[in-house]
């Protein structure tokens, strides 16, 4: 097994249509500048309500990243 040195970022994506898309939403914009992203951590979980549904979702993640 290599040895890899990591660096953390935290992002928070949203989504109308759940926690999945949120997820992808923020990893997915991530994608276009960082490279070498091997995981995430979901570290918070949100929602907002109007008239008695859920409205909107989001989610932070931390996204680790190998170094070059």
């Amino acid at each position: 097994m290599s040895n890899h040195t990591y660096k953390h970022i935290e992002l928070t994506g949203s989504s109308e249509e759940g926690i999945q898309q949120a997820i992808e939403s923020a990893i997915t914009k991530a994608s276009e500048t960082l490279h070498g992203m091997r995981w995430f951590e979901v570290t918070e979980t949100r929602g907002h309500v109007e008239h008695g549904h859920v409205a909107h979702w989001q989610v932070t993640i931390k996204v680790g990243f190998t170094l070059d």
